[in-house]
């Protein structure tokens, strides 16, 4: 059990029988009334973001949890194989537990996946990716006063905006967190 003083981003807890973790937190002492805490919290299963608020000093159930990192191997249908960098050990997790991060993990890729109470439930690919341009159209010289940028379909399926200077087979660094173009490598 840990109290709501202790609660920080990140932190997996139990909330009437359900695991979420806490995207954000808030303690406001209101000048009438007591203390207590507001949370933005996201369910571990579901993915639903919940907003939820404690009294101060209440106590929840809190979630052991760890955090391997694990290579990218290859996908089978809707099961992505990762192994896991210390024992070699194999292991199958599901589309629907992968999520977005299918959009930035390649095989051979470093990922962070997260184990509660001994189950993933989730997979985090690093800050920024390195991935190739597989179609984009050719930028046109002159279309646009000042720069401008244009669609392209990384090889992952995911497609992002990049200047006109970028064409296909270039491999471009993308924000995992935003989504967007950072720079071409």
């Amino acid at each position: 059990m840990i109290s709501t003083n202790q609660f920080k981003n990140g932190s997996a807890i139990k909330v009437d029988g359900k695991r979420f973790t806490i995207l954000y937190f808030q303690h406001v002492k209101p000048g009438k009334g007591g203390a207590f805490v507001r949370t933005r919290l996201r369910n571990m299963d579901t993915g639903a973001v919940i907003e939820k608020t404690f009294r101060a000093g209440e106590k929840v159930e809190d979630i052991r949890t760890e955090s391997k990192e694990m290579q990218y191997l290859y996908r089978d249908g809707d099961l992505f194989y990762f192994m896991d960098l210390e024992t070699f050990e194999q292991v199958a997790i599901p589309l629907d537990v992968v999520g977005d991060a299918v959009n930035y993990i390649v095989p051979n890729g470093t990922v962070s996946v997260l184990y509660a109470d001994g189950e993933v439930v989730s997979v985090q690919p690093p800050a920024h990716v390195d991935l190739e341009v597989t179609q984009t159209d050719p930028g046109v010289k002159g279309d646009t006063a000042t720069g401008g940028s244009k669609p392209a379909t990384l090889e992952t399926g995911l497609v992002v905006q990049v200047p006109l200077f970028i064409s296909e087979g270039d491999r471009v660094r993308v924000d995992t967190r935003t989504r967007e173009y950072l720079t071409r490598v």
